[in-house]
């Protein structure tokens, strides 16, 4: 197949891609023009591609001089990477994106998504999503690695970088689906108004540590729930069947647990009357923090992990060995799992390997499909 030569250099042994070979330059410029493509196409079809949320973003004066920007540095990068000779799959896949991106260009000036109604893919977001994850996690996994000999086109980087794609495109319709309960309960739950009215007073940080709390809580017991319950860990078992542990793994969600455990664990924020910037620092913190738990990050100390949940705190949940089935099911809080018996964090030591027993299917419909067969 076509990609087959790309993904071989792109998974090249680290012995194989030393500064000066173009291994770099290569994925930088790949990197850049998949970057440069995708905001094209966004300005191009704003309608469709961008996410109404980030209009200001689109309408503001360096814009389009940074997509112009982007491209051409996947150009000059691209050429570098042909001139060093040894990657030339990454090369020619970084020069056809930038000259996509070119010839799409990037609309009229001044024009942007005017946040229409209807249905649109998050095109933008996915890129937002994956450079902001992808320059603050993959850099500290190169620095303080549990393994360091993980690459980071391990094995099954495609099927996580799938999922990853496919919830940041389908955003809005993971927001309605995660929105749905709390509307049915805000429509019905007028006598609560004097407690939305204590919660509003409250100072922020104790707002915003309140909902950690709340929805830990209510997370827990769905999670338990979902190894438990067969018909549920059908689904969850598509999570833990990663066999490798790094920023990206966490990624890997089947949209039905997506839409069960977010649409209930997302009711004390929006129904019981924190303030919208309490439950924006909590959004970040929640994404920020659930991509740092499944890092391939070591040097923490012991102590740790039994105040907040922390990498090796949260491998051990996806360990393979058999004294961590059912253990640390807690999100934010280890101290709820030491509450109900199932708290496990040896001291000193990791997981020797993570995965399921069960035979998973490769690739992402594959995987979708698989809990109902």
């Amino acid at each position: 197949m076509v990609h087959e030569p790309l993904i071989a250099e792109l998974e090249a042994p680290r012995r194989l891609r030393r500064f000066g070979s173009g291994w770099y330059a290569g994925l930088f410029a790949l990197l850049l023009g998949i970057a440069g493509l995708g905001l094209a196409l966004a300005l191009r079809f704003p309608g469709e591609l961008a996410t109404p949320d980030l209009v200001p973003v689109y309408q503001s004066s360096f814009f389009r001089p940074a997509v112009h920007l982007i491209v051409l540095a996947s150009f000059a990068l691209a050429m570098i990477s042909l001139w060093l000779g040894r990657y030339r799959a990454m090369g020619l896949a970084a020069l056809a994106l930038a000259l996509a991106a070119s010839l799409i260009g990037t609309g009229a000036p001044g024009a942007g998504p005017a946040g229409r109604g209807g249905l649109f893919f998050g095109l933008d977001f996915f890129i937002l999503n994956l450079a902001l994850s992808g320059l603050m996690l993959a850099p500290l996994e190169r620095l303080w690695p549990h393994i360091r000999e993980q690459r980071l086109f391990r094995p099954e980087w495609q099927v996580d970088l799938a999922y990853f794609l496919i919830s940041s495109m389908l955003v809005q319709v993971v927001a309605f689906v995660t929105f749905g309960p709390s509307r049915l309960v805000l429509a019905h739950s007028d006598g609560l108004a004097g407690v939305r009215a204590a919660v509003a007073a409250l100072p922020f940080v104790v707002q915003v540590l309140a909902i950690m709390l709340f929805t830990d809580l209510l997370q827990y017991w769905l999670h338990r729930a979902f190894h438990r319950v067969p018909v549920l860990w059908r689904f969850h078992a598509i999570h833990h069947s990663a066999r490798a542990m790094d920023w990206l793994a966490g990624s890997r969600l089947h949209f039905l647990e997506i839409a069960v455990v977010r649409g209930l664990t997302t009711l004390p924020m929006f129904t019981l009357g924190f303030a919208p910037e309490a439950v924006q620092a909590y959004v970040a913190i929640v994404y920020v923090h659930s991509a740092l738990i499944h890092a391939n990050l070591g040097g923490e100390r012991d102590w740790w992990g039994h105040w907040i949940a922390t990498p090796r705190y949260h491998h051990w949940h996806h360990a393979s060995d058999s004294e961590a089935v059912d253990r640390n099911f807690a999100i934010h809080f280890p101290l709820i799992d030491k509450l109900f018996g199932t708290f496990h964090l040896p001291a000193g030591r990791w997981p020797s390997a993570y995965g399921i027993a069960e035979p998973m299917p490769p690739g992402w419909w594959r995987q979708f499909v698989h809990p109902w067969r």
